[in-house]
């Protein structure tokens, strides 16, 4: 099992930025073989210092294995996502990866 998880902070002179990151992300990532868990949504703001809350929206992915995501990331479309969400959508993103 091979966790993926993406934080990413959207273009703040975008109001609707993370509505459309989170759209294009549950229309083309769920269904890219080795994914076995998808979720996606937007940042819930917490009284709890410890809680990070600087960015907007966050994925969590769980995949196969490592050789999966390796897979995942050159997936036509993984690409479609980065090209037509991410990137004009997004100003910043932190991975981490753990199996």
């Amino acid at each position: 099992m091979f966790s993926h998880i993406v934080v990413f902070w959207t273009d703040p002179k975008q109001a609707d930025a993370a509505d459309k990151l989170l759209a294009g992300a549950n229309e083309l990532l769920p269904s890219i073989p080795g994914v076995l868990s998808f979720h996606a949504g937007k940042m819930v703001p917490s009284e709890r210092p410890v809680v990070e809350q600087s960015y907007q929206v966050a994925l969590n992915i769980v995949l196969k294995s490592a050789e999966a995501e390796k897979a995942y990331q050159s997936h036509p479309n993984h690409k479609a996502f980065v090209e037509n969400y991410f990137k004009p959508l997004c100003i910043k993103l932190q991975v981490f990866d753990f199996a």
